[in-house]
């Protein structure tokens, strides 16, 4: 077969090289990148339903140049109708991210083209993060960093860390929003270091979540109970602003609220206005909403929600990890192999689509 790894800025396709080695004595294998295109704009139907992607689909239908191409695998690279167009003989997509939001699957699923993802892969590095987010919380860090690096006193004797009490995670409660790969892996950990968890996922079977410091709630409880909160569930419609100040005021007085999913999960005024008062004890966020800079209200590069002292915001940084990259291109050329030697695929995102074709 043809195959096609077209990398980008966060994945370059060298970084997957390694894994896609055990599939070069048989298939002939191009690797190649696209650039980052910030000032690309959609101007067909197809391109309008692609997003969260790195370069253009000009540059994809340049690399692959009218050539054969039986598999392309992308990370960030778009793939629209008009790339499936240039490529007649495309039977797999390869997507080596979580969600397949790049990608025209309609356009793939009406050429019976299977889209297949790799789920997991960042699960690792998201759930260290978010335990390492707890610490940082729990302990005051955002506080204390910042007096540090205001040329606070630092090193004066035994005892100055006497107006920086905080809290061990141990004999606390930790509530998670979403129940996934990524939620699964927090919860292990935190039972590990003596946390109590409360797990709230409509779509998992309670009995699946149930284990030894482990119980599954309505969200309502978990609220109420949870010293600590964090987010991992997908944004869609439906969840949309799922936290906002109906929820928060639920929350005890002190609670932790953690995001490593989406930013639209949250009400961020509500959460702002919740850290000013003191409700919320602190927050460690991931990703938030970019401020718009046009509003003369607008707080420049200094987002607002760094007014609170004990906020943490990270440059979306959860998967950011060599081995999340390795990870993703073991998971692709496993399921090339796969497909190559007609078994089933494991990951399909479109599955359901192409049954009913």
């Amino acid at each position: 077969m043809q195959i096609l790894v077209v990398g980008d800025s966060y994945c370059p396709s060298e970084a997957m090289r390694v894994a896609f080695e055990p599939l070069a004595d048989r298939h002939e294998i191009t690797f190649c990148d696209v650039l980052d295109e910030p000032s690309w704009k959609p101007t067909t139907p197809s391109e309008q339903k692609v997003r969260e992607l790195l370069g253009s689909p000009a540059q994809v239908l340049a690399h692959i140049g009218g050539r054969p191409c039986d598999v392309i695998v992308v990370q960030g690279a778009p793939i629209t109708e008009e790339i499936l167009d240039a490529a007649p003989s495309l039977k797999l997509i390869c997507v080596a991210r979580g969600g397949p939001v790049n990608v025209d699957i309609a356009a793939a699923s009406e050429r019976g083209i299977p889209v297949v993802t790799t789920p997991g892969k960042n699960a690792q590095a998201v759930a260290e993060l978010t335990i390492g987010f707890m610490v940082m919380l729990a302990r005051r860090m955002p506080e204390i960093m910042r007096h540090a690096e205001g040329g606070g006193e630092v090193s004066r004797d035994n005892y100055e860390g006497s107006k920086w009490f905080g809290h061990d995670l141990e004999g606390h409660t930790l509530g998670l929003v979403g129940y996934g790969q990524i939620g699964h892996k927090v919860a292990r950990i935190a039972t590990a270091m003596g946390m109590s968890v409360l797990v709230h996922d409509p779509f998992v079977d309670p009995a699946k979540i149930a284990a030894p410091g482990v119980e599954p709630v309505d969200l309502d409880t978990l609220l109420g109970r949870s010293d600590f909160v964090s987010l991992h569930a997908r944004m869609t419609a439906e969840n949309r602003g799922m936290i906002g100040r109906e929820q928060i005021a639920r929350m005890k007085r002190g609670t932790f609220l953690i995001n490593t999913a989406r930013d639209g999960l949250v009400d961020e005024d509500a959460m702002y206005e919740a850290l000013r008062s003191g409700h919320l004890a602190g927050a460690a966020l991931d990703i938030v909403k970019t401020p718009d800079l046009s509003k003369p209200h607008a707080f420049g590069t200094r987002h607002r929600l760094l007014e609170a002292p004990n906020v943490v915001i990270a440059t979306h940084i959860g998967g950011a990890t060599y081995e999340t990259i390795a990870n993703g291109g073991r998971m692709a050329a496993a399921e090339i192999q796969r497909f190559a030697a007609g078994e089933p695929l494991v990951n399909v995102a479109n599955r359901a689509a192409l049954e009913k074709r």
